[in-house]
């Protein structure tokens, strides 16, 4: 390395093509350099590095407006803003799984594994809806908020995890490497696959409970 002027300020550039994970080389630059730099000196990464940071904060972006579309699409369909926060609850639970499979397998969350957790905004949606949707139609027949749950529920658990199961499978080569080219894409699948797998388990006992507890407050305020 070598001491040049970049915009009139001193600057030392330093080139690395780094054996680990982009992200966890990343991490481990900024915590050492916290130690040895001088007051008023930064770091300014550049090439990967660079295009890795800004497009962690689009997935960001994009993750945020999906769950925005999810609920109006949400809100649309059950003619109702409040109930669309019960099918909401899924998102952080499919993200929890997706990040714990990533941590369990020894991946880190790179461009794939951040496209494969936005991608569960829109495939684990699908279960909460299932499972709304048939007890708002045993409500319209007279049944009251439990007895309505307890009949949805097991109705609707054989589909809820019969689809899951569908992709859990179908991304299982891709996850265990299988073929050329998939280990680019490994992480995305080991996303999905921990996430749906969470958030299957956890949708069929979270929702309806968060559901049942919505339900009654909204009765009780009109009465």
């Amino acid at each position: 390395a070598e001491i040049q002027r970049v915009d009139l300020n001193y600057a030392v550039m330093f080139f690395s093509q780094p054996a680990a994970p982009l992200g966890a080389a990343i991490a481990v630059v900024n915590e050492e350099a916290k130690k040895i730099l001088p007051p008023g000196w930064r770091i300014v990464y550049m090439g990967q590095a660079s295009e890795f940071r800004k497009t962690a904060a689009n997935t960001l972006f994009a993750f945020a407006v999906a769950l925005v579309l999810v609920f109006m699409v949400q809100a649309s369909q059950f003619n109702s803003f409040a109930q669309p926060w019960v099918l909401i609850l899924a998102q952080p639970l499919a993200v929890i799984g997706g990040v714990t499979a990533l941590w369990l397998t020894g991946e880190t969350l790179n461009i794939f594994s951040m496209i494969g957790l936005v991608l569960l905004v829109g495939l684990v949606a699908k279960n909460s809806i299932l499972l709304v949707d048939l007890t708002n139609q045993y409500r319209a027949e007279g049944m009251g908020i439990h007895e309505a749950l307890m009949r949805a529920c097991p109705e609707r658990m054989r589909p809820v995890v019969m689809t899951s199961l569908t992709i859990i499978f179908a991304m299982l080569p891709t996850a265990m490497g299988l073929g050329s080219g998939t280990e680019l894409a490994r992480p995305l699948a080991i996303a999905v696959i921990g996430g749906v797998f969470s958030s299957t388990l956890l949708t069929l006992v979270v929702v309806p409970a968060a559901y049942q507890l919505l339900e009654s407050w909204r009765a009780g305020r009109r009465r």
